[in-house]
């Protein structure tokens, strides 16, 4: 076993061979199981891969910071290999994509590699909302997985502070204004802004779900305390705050540092009366807020079960950002290791596209493979099995083999590997193994993968073997990196902001026909004449299909695509058009995953999971 394997107990392994489901056969929980680890010092894996004292600011003996000057050290060095892990769309559960990146970075390193994970830090929106944390699972994981989901080294709150900070200031400005006449303001050395309180679109933020928040009414008490207005909140990461984090770029830290002050002084928070953008430059706020972020840009180490280095840096929505962890993590991870794998959020129609159009056009990094994570349950809902929902049973059809609906499902498969491989990368399905899978539909999946022109397609069993059930897959990727491709993006930015949102609905979504709405043609002019349509695009819409509708399952063809509304992130760098609703603060259900966390009594997190 590798650094820090902690020994399954017989009775999970049981179950995860046999797929039995025996209650009398305990199975541990990730919580669990991360605790049943030897966790090394982080200074001691962080040296494995040749990281000194000098390079690290410590947080505890578990996780540190890596000092972005390191590359001034490394940045000669070779690149290691660079592979994305994707999925077919998800159920509500989620697929595994995390606990497949760990899984094959395990294996990677069974296979005698230096690998590194990559991936998003994780708002506690949702970890005490469905998922219960978002570090991996079962024997390939991210340890210790209490820091992990709660707080780890203070990132999400610096967003959250820095983004509430814009948010006083542009209110405090408003105020001001109305109160002041110009000489006025001039003697104060400002001018006037004439902020149309109508197109101010800086909310605030707080991370955790609380639909009561989504829209509120601010300024009520009377004139000391502003004038009412109709306003809202969002989660943390939704921030575009945090898509920038995520977008920076730089050499070390001074260029990075200078590269977040010029992102967060284009940031267009708000309207003129006589329809120009306002900055966080205009509202005098980009300084403090790029203070609050300095120490943030320095992206977070922790471990594998295995051992292994990963990256925890950033964590954007990847509904209505482009779901993906830092290129600051990406560029010292390559400049260490043979081989770095990051993730990409929900399926290739989402986060791969968003991950190759947005994150590598910044980067200028190219994928040598991707890996498309699948599994039998996801593909029969596809067929038309019944929903799953998160806290209930599944339906006997997910836990008993039915190849017929399988087969009905397999279209979303085909069509996420056409999507990745629209992108001229060789694509690797990993088929993340759940007990209740029989051999014939894991056997109808690879060949289904194979005949749509996958590279490879493979049974992954991580998830109960940790680096073992990976080995597999590590040589499957290894074999696809080693191969010819010629990574290209989808679309030239020299397009108009509707020809691009086009070529996204067909080669993508396929759409036969994209219709705006009134707003959102009148939003598109408004960029485009503010000279922001050379941006690129960032689709927002669900998840659960490929198309804007979550009941669309399958591979939607043939259909008009609905463009509502048109946003834009202009620090961090892209233009996103809404598809149908879509919620930027999202609620707890009746029964949340924070109702089984609490503290035990020697002082330890219990009910993570």
């Amino acid at each position: 076993m590798g650094w820090g394997m902690p020994q399954r107990p017989v009775g999970s392994l049981r179950r995860h061979l046999t797929g039995s489901h025996m209650p009398a056969i305990p199975v541990p929980s990730d919580l669990e199981i991360a605790r049943s680890a030897t966790i090394r010092p982080i200074e001691d894996v962080a040296a494995e891969y040749g990281l000194g004292p000098d390079d690290l600011i410590p947080y505890g003996r578990t996780k540190a910071k890596v000092h972005l000057d390191v590359l001034k050290r490394i940045g000669e060095r070779p690149r290691g290999k660079y592979i994305d892990v994707t999925a077919i769309t998800p159920t509500p559960l989620g697929e595994g994509k995390t606990t497949t990146t760990v899984g094959l970075v395990q294996g990677l390193g069974r296979r005698g590699y230096k690998a590194i994970a990559t991936i998003r830090q994780p708002s506690m929106g949702p970890t005490f909302g469905i998922k219960g944390g978002a570090a991996g699972g079962g024997y390939s994981q991210v340890v210790p997985m209490d820091e992990f989901n709660l707080h780890l080294t203070g990132d999400i709150h610096a967003i959250s502070v820095a983004h509430n900070l814009v948010a006083a200031a542009i209110d405090a400005r408003w105020f001001h204004e109305r109160r002041l006449a110009d000489d006025q303001l001039e003697e104060l050395g400002l001018d006037r802004l004439d902020i149309d309180a109508f197109r101010v679109g800086w909310r605030r933020v707080v991370d955790v779900n609380d639909r009561a928040l989504r829209n509120i009414v601010l300024g009520l008490g009377g004139s000391p305390d502003g004038r009412p207005r109709e306003s809202g909140f969002d989660i943390s990461v939704a921030s575009e705050l945090m898509a920038i984090l995520a977008l920076v770029d730089g050499v070390d830290h001074r260029s990075a540092l200078r590269n977040l002050r010029e992102r967060v002084a284009r940031v267009v928070a708000g309207w003129s009366k006589d329809g120009n953008p306002l900055t966080l430059e205009d509202f005098r706020v980009a300084g403090a807020v790029t203070v609050l972020l300095r120490d943030a840009l320095h992206p977070t180490i922790m471990q594998t079960l295995e051992g292994q280095l990963a990256f925890v840096h950033a964590g954007p929505f990847a509904n209505i950002a482009h779901g993906n962890s830092s290129i600051l993590a990406d560029r010292v991870a390559l400049h260490l290791a043979d081989f770095v794998v990051t993730e990409s959020g929900f399926g290739a129609d989402m986060g791969l596209e968003k991950f190759a159009d947005i994150k590598c056009r910044v980067s200028h990094l190219r994928p040598d493979a991707v890996v498309l994570v699948a599994t039998v349950r996801a593909l029969k809902t596809h067929g038309g099995g019944p929903k799953v929902v998160a806290g209930r049973p599944f339906d006997r059809a997910y836990t008993e083999e039915n190849i017929s609906l399988l087969s009905a499902g397999l279209s979303n498969l085909e069509a996420h590997i056409h999507n990745v491989r629209r992108f001229g990368v060789p694509v690797v399905v990993a088929v993340n193994a759940f007990p209740t899978d029989s051999e014939a539909e894991i056997r109808l999946i690879e060949q289904a993968a194979r005949d749509a022109g996958a590279f490879a397609a493979v049974r992954s069993t991580h998830w109960a073997e940790g680096g073992a059930g990976a080995i597999a897959l590590a040589e499957a990727v290894e074999a696809a990196a080693g191969s010819e491709s010629e990574f290209q993006y989808l679309y030239p930015l020299d397009l108009t902001l509707k020809e691009k949102i086009e070529i996204i609905g067909r080669e993508i979504y396929g759409a036969a026909d994209v219709e705006y709405s009134r707003a959102a043609e009148r939003q598109l002019s408004w960029y485009e004449d503010a000279g922001y349509g050379y941006l690129p695009i960032c689709m927002a819409k669900t998840h659960l299909s490929i198309s804007h509708d979550a009941s669309r399952k399958g591979a939607p063809k043939g259909y008009t695509l609905p463009v509502r509304e048109v946003r834009a992130s202009i620090g961090a760098g892209f233009v996103y058009p809404l598809l149908g609703e879509m919620r930027t603060m999202p609620g707890f259900g009746a029964t949340p995953a924070f109702m089984d966390v609490d503290i035990d009594d020697d002082g330890e997190v219990v009910g993570l999971f």
